[in-house]
């Protein structure tokens, strides 16, 4: 699967497991619903979703509750390998996907994904190197108390 598709099935598991928490889960998990439901004829029935979706939530609760971090994250992981699944078999299907995470997350920027080559060249590094696409701002400090 290409890394695009990755990034979107890992950035609607994480906006769908959010959801669980919010109170207008109601309406998103609905909206999930409908979106593994039109899969094709081998998909799950929509009563079948509805039950997983709510098991899961039922369990981040638990696990939120028990601030049991593992649990939480098994969620997450059962729900993008359902979201990878997905896109595996209908690729099409990552259109409608991008239509739900900003449903389920309006006003955050769709997230770009893009190639990156990293090269760290001159020697031994003594200190901090840090990877990213875009810093907003970055200090390190020395523990001087500034």
């Amino acid at each position: 699967m290409e890394a695009e598709l990755v990034a979107l099935a890992t950035a609607s598991a994480t906006a769908i497991v959010q959801q669980m928490a919010t109170d207008g889960w109601i309406r998103a998990r609905d909206r999930v619903v409908s979106f593994f439901a039109n899969r094709g004829a081998a998909s799950p029935s929509p009563e079948d979703i509805a039950s997983d979706l709510d098991r899961s939530q039922a369990e981040l609760t638990t696990a939120q509750q028990e601030d049991d971090e593992e649990a939480a994250a098994d969620v997450r992981a059962e729900w993008r390998n359902r979201v990878r699944r997905s896109l595996r078999d209908d690729p099409e299907a990552a259109s409608e996907l991008r239509v739900l995470l900003d449903e389920l997350n309006p006003g955050i920027p769709a997230q770009q994904v893009g190639e990156v080559h990293n090269t760290i060249s001159g020697g031994t590094q003594h200190g901090p190197v840090v990877q990213t696409g875009t810093i907003g701002s970055l200090r390190f400090g020395t523990g001087g108390g500034e």
